[in-house]
């Protein structure tokens, strides 16, 4: 297109999307200074068959079609690394989330997986498509199985552990400790069991908000019938949507006191309620899930507690904190591309080595078995542990 064809860009020239948000954020990209910071940003960029940068001059300009039918937007990780530095505020990657549903809206062609994720999330209320009774089956080899699993009224905490950890047998690690921990620090706790359904958040990564709304009524409401003082999560994705994005969707979830179970497990040790024995020396270093880092600004709490166990160094990857490399397995990118999750777990895998360290920790479940696979198809010597995992095992 030559200069001479293009529209004015003024909000009155830009598209207009059914949803009053979208339209709302188009118009953001008005301020747009094509700078290039996010491409520059962005760790799917190479894979994708135009740059965040060009995506936003198609939108800017009108074009709307070509937009649409690009595969940018479905490769985005939603890791906000962009977002973070935009010059200009502009919250990228909610824009690419946002592209995603301006497809479901105008009735587009989704990708065949995400139509599979909808039908799965909406009939089995998880993202595995089993029965959701058998929540707690990653409880069945624990010796004894706490009683405090079952969901009871009057328990000061509920334990929100998501699909990954509740489904997928390389993450029930995660929850197996998180209760031990929980059992040997006498704190007051329980589960919704069965009545956990999914956080919706992979329904909210492709667009479909108003599916998380009601998965956020159940949750919400099983959440109140308990009784309970907070919610703690494992996940950091589970974290991100019960205290970010079930308040903008469902007010009556403002008050909810969210925390995740890096910020819970600093606040028992600086209580005196977890204490460590001298572990033999250890060069460990910490991966910062987006979810929880440039999502959340939870930083400080996973390294207090690492800091907190005698006998590990904590060793700092190259980029790290709001810098940290997104290890693919975010933004429902694995049901569209999974060779790009790969490429990007590999690249982060490289960091890894370079630290030397002997254990690669995160504080997600997601990340534990992205980043477990990269390890293995790299032939990178390092054990992948999650941060629960690695408490429970230096507990006195």
């Amino acid at each position: 297109m030559t200069d001479a064809k293009k529209p004015v860009l003024t909000a009155e020239t830009l598209p207009k999307p059914a949803s009053a948000e979208l339209a709302e954020l188009s118009e953001s990209l008005l301020t747009c200074i094509q700078c290039g910071t996010c491409s520059a940003s962005c760790p799917a960029v190479d894979a994708m068959d135009v740059t965040p940068r060009h995506l936003w001059q198609l939108i800017r300009w009108g074009l709307m079609d070509e937009a649409l039918q690009t595969r940018a937007f479905w490769q985005c990780t939603q890791c906000y690394a962009c977002t973070v530095r935009c010059p200009r505020g502009i919250i990228t990657s909610e824009h690419m989330r946002l592209l995603r549903r301006w497809v479901a809206e105008e009735g587009l062609e989704l990708p065949e997986n995400v139509k599979t994720l909808k039908q799965t999330v909406t009939t089995a209320y998880n993202i595995s498509g089993d029965d959701n009774r058998r929540r707690l089956i990653w409880s069945e080899n624990l010796e004894p199985v706490p009683e405090s699993i079952q969901p009871r009224a009057g328990a000061e905490t509920v334990l929100f552990f998501g699909c990954v950890s509740s489904f997928y047998p390389m993450a029930y690690s995660i929850p197996q400790a998180m209760v031990q921990i929980l059992e040997k620090a006498g704190v007051s706790y329980t589960t919704m069991g069965g009545e956990e359904w999914c956080c919706g958040y992979p329904l909210y990564g492709v667009g479909m908000d108003e599916e998380v709304v009601e998965l956020a009524k159940h949750n919400v409401v099983h959440f109140r019938e308990l009784g309970a003082k907070r919610l703690v999560t494992t996940c950091p994705s589970c974290y991100h949507t019960w205290a970010h994005i079930y308040p903008e969707l469902l007010p009556e979830a403002a008050d909810i006191e969210v925390a995740h179970a890096a910020e819970f497990l600093a606040e028992l040790i600086r209580e005196g309620k977890l204490t460590f024995r001298e572990q033999k020396p250890m060069i460990v270093t910490y991966h910062d899930p987006c979810d929880l880092g440039r999502k959340g600004g939870i930083y400080d709490a996973p390294r207090f507690v690492l800091r907190s166990i005698p006998g590990l160094t904590l060793v700092e990857m190259a980029h790290h904190g709001k810098d940290a490399l997104c290890c693919g397995g975010g933004g429902d990118v694995e049901m569209v591309d999974p060779q790009l999750v790969t490429q990007l777990a590999a690249g982060r895998m490289a960091e890894v080595r370079e630290t030397g360290a002997q254990t690669l920790v995160s504080a997600c479940q997601q990340c534990k078995r992205t980043l477990f696979r990269a390890a293995r198809d790299t032939k990178t010597r390092v054990r992948v542990s999650d941060l629960t995992e690695l408490v429970l095992n230096a507990l006195t």
